[in-house]
């Protein structure tokens, strides 16, 4: 079946840079959507991204590069959205309701969209009427910059359809990349968007000087948080111990390729949250996330103190070290 799929990219960014080169390893062309000019032409003519991941090498004949979104999810049977969470409604602002009728949609988005606080899942049900059961999420821990370097590296992907989850873990199973399925689109979902919360923390507790001793106390009561919101989003038996939720954590929270951390370890030195993502030039989906997950919990109510922490610090301004010193108060 996967042979015969006729596979959409939206995105092209580090992530959707790395998912193409896997796909594209197992045999698979990829109609892909970028929206940069700069980049058609370069992928197309030299068949390198020049803005991520230049050092990825792509058959110039092998995908085609697209400037209409409008095409790619026409022709796509199975559509990968790797688009940062807080411009996915502005880009597809432009397609009908009846758009993604009949396709497979597949998130390896890991954030959720501002102006709802949905997750993906969630906002194309809504939005544009597609089945949770036609609905895939592929998760970590994976970070774009060593699937480039062809480490060894796992991936989640998840699905309330069997076919669809099975059908991932073949398209993206590779010498350098093992994969499992899973049916909690909720629980990895949520933990893609939590991890990055506090990796953010992490990166701010790393900027004001504390060391690996405090992290360790801070990622261990950040998975028991994240136990508690999903739970109370979506409480079904999963083991939080798993790589999709756990690993993802560790690795977010830790690596240097981590841009969430990297944010955070600006605020924590001092900068303003502006300026950080200036000289970043990138996005760190925490920073949307702290106010998604705030607005969540208002219904909730999980005890999440780390994340309404990291919600203080970056929205209500509260001082970094203030609020951590307070946070401290509260972690065992």
């Amino acid at each position: 079946m996967s042979a015969q799929l006729q596979i959409g990219m939206l995105g092209a960014g580090s992530w959707a840079t790395a998912l193409v080169k896997i796909l594209n390893e197992n045999q698979h062309s990829v109609n892909w959507y970028v929206r940069n000019p700069e980049i058609r032409k370069q992928l197309t003519k030299t068949g390198h991204n020049p803005n991520y991941l230049s050092s990825v090498s792509f058959h110039t004949a092998q995908n085609q590069i697209n400037g209409s979104i409008e095409e790619v999810v026409s022709k796509a049977d199975l559509l990968i959205l790797a688009i940062p969470a807080a411009f996915i409604a502005p880009t597809l602002s432009q397609l009908p309701e009846t758009s993604f009728e009949g396709k497979m949609l597949v998130s390896a988005v890991k954030g959720m969209i501002p102006e709802h606080n949905l997750i993906l899942a969630e906002y194309f049900n809504r939005h544009f009427n597609v089945p949770y059961a036609s609905f895939g999420v592929i998760s970590g821990p994976c970070h774009a910059e060593e699937v480039a370097l062809e480490k060894l590296s796992y991936l989640t992907m998840a699905s309330q359809d069997p076919g669809l989850s099975e059908l991932l873990t073949q398209l993206f199973r590779c010498r350098y990349i093992q994969t499992h399925a899973s049916d909690d689109i909720y629980g990895t979902e949520y933990a893609a968007v939590l991890k990055n919360i506090y990796a953010l923390a992490s990166g701010i507790c790393h900027g004001l000087g504390y060391g690996d001793n405090f992290q360790a106390v801070l990622i261990s009561n950040a998975i028991s948080e994240m136990d508690r919101f999903i739970k109370a989003v979506h409480p079904i038996s999963r083991d939080i111990k798993d790589s999709a939720y756990l690993g993802d954590l560790l690795v977010t929270a830790y690596s240097q390729f981590s841009r969430n951390r990297t944010f955070g370890t600006m605020i924590g030195k001092g900068y303003s949250v502006k300026s950080a993502q200036v000289e970043m030039n990138m996005i760190a989906e925490g920073y949307y996330a702290a106010a998604c997950v705030h607005e969540v919990n208002k219904q909730l109510r999980a005890d999440i103190p780390i994340a309404e922490a990291t919600y203080n610090i970056l929205y209500a301004r509260h001082a970094p070290a203030l609020e951590i010193r307070l946070l401290t108060e509260r972690l065992r």
